[in-house]
């Protein structure tokens, strides 16, 4: 049984309603954490998931944070209003996702998107409204092996936490709710910088990666110089959009990765799966063009990728 801890991360008791759309290695990694802190989660899934979730719960094995089974509510379509909206699926399913969270039945609650890109929290805001949308990046390692059950496998679970048209209290009582159920979560001010942070990275890594086919240490070896070469193109745009970005910095960080890590669309690419190219490498180039930044070496392989099939 899940217990009903109540939260202090704002000098009351109070229990949030949690809605997560697409419970799946993230959203159903943080519903049950949530939910065994005590707050009530509501999952929004297809209805086959729906009914596996609310017969079973959601199961996780983890070596941070335990083995164990919270229970959550579920259903394929947000009916009321919520504290903070959880939304955790791949930019490609954004769109028929959104249709389970009608903005009527939303209230005043928070969006928290934890998606790869940068042009997410302007199409919500354009849909939800601005003063609702606290993007959101998170690291972790976390997989869904069936509906349900997530396989938790990184040591750590870090969320930076933004918003630039949110007021900082209610930032700072979902950090407090999200802290407290086991992440570290920190509010960074500066939404440009928080989302081209992870930009900066993700985007060498997932063009690279996918376009040779290859993990990260064939890819900084025998493809050195191009990866070096985009990771400048990518820090560039990052600085003409108001973020900063360390070139030298982000390749030591690929250099310590170790050698078999695969980026997260060439995972999709080998299942063959819809790719998230358009978000991150489409992206990549309207900054760039935006700017009057050159990134011959980003577009090469954009449009390779693009070239190969179906995205």
């Amino acid at each position: 049984m899940t217990k009903d801890v109540r939260g202090e991360h704002d000098g009351r008791d109070e229990r949030f309603t949690v809605a997560v759309l697409g419970p799946g290695g993230v959203g159903g990694l943080l519903g049950a954490l949530v939910a065994r802190a005590g707050h009530r989660v509501i999952c929004l899934a297809g209805d086959d998931t729906a009914e596996v979730l609310r017969t079973d719960g959601i199961q996780v094995r983890s070596g941070r944070f335990g083995d164990f089974t919270a229970r959550v509510e579920a259903d394929t379509e947000l009916r009321e209003p919520v504290d903070a909206c959880l939304i955790a699926v791949k930019h490609t399913a954004l769109d028929a996702a959104l249709d389970r969270v009608p903005a009527g039945a939303l209230g005043d609650g928070l969006l928290v998107p934890f998606l790869n890109g940068v042009e997410h929290p302007a199409a919500l805001r354009a849909r939800y409204g601005s003063d609702r949308v606290a993007p959101a990046v998170i690291r972790v390692e976390s997989t869904r092996t069936a509906p349900g059950v997530i396989e938790h496998g990184s040591p750590f679970a870090e969320i930076d936490l933004t918003g630039d048209t949110v007021a900082r209290e209610r930032l700072d009582a979902l950090a407090g709710v999200l802290t407290a159920a086991g992440p570290a979560v920190r509010v960074q001010a500066g939404e440009a910088a928080v989302l081209w942070a992870k930009m900066s990275f993700l985007a060498p890594f997932a063009l690279l990666t996918t376009r040779y086919g290859l993990p990260l240490g064939d890819v900084r070896t025998l493809h050195r110089t191009e990866l070096t070469a985009l990771v400048a193109e990518t820090a560039a745009v990052s600085r003409a959009s108001g973020a900063p970005a360390d070139a030298a910095a982000a390749l030591a960080r690929y250099d310590a990765f170790p050698p078999g890590t695969k980026s997260s669309m060439q995972r999709d690419a080998e299942a063959g799966r819809p790719l998230e190219l358009d978000a991150i490498g489409g992206a990549l180039l309207r900054a760039a063009a935006r700017h009057g930044v050159p990134v011959p070496i980003a577009e090469r392989l954009v449009r390779e990728l693009e070239g190969a099939g179906p995205r």
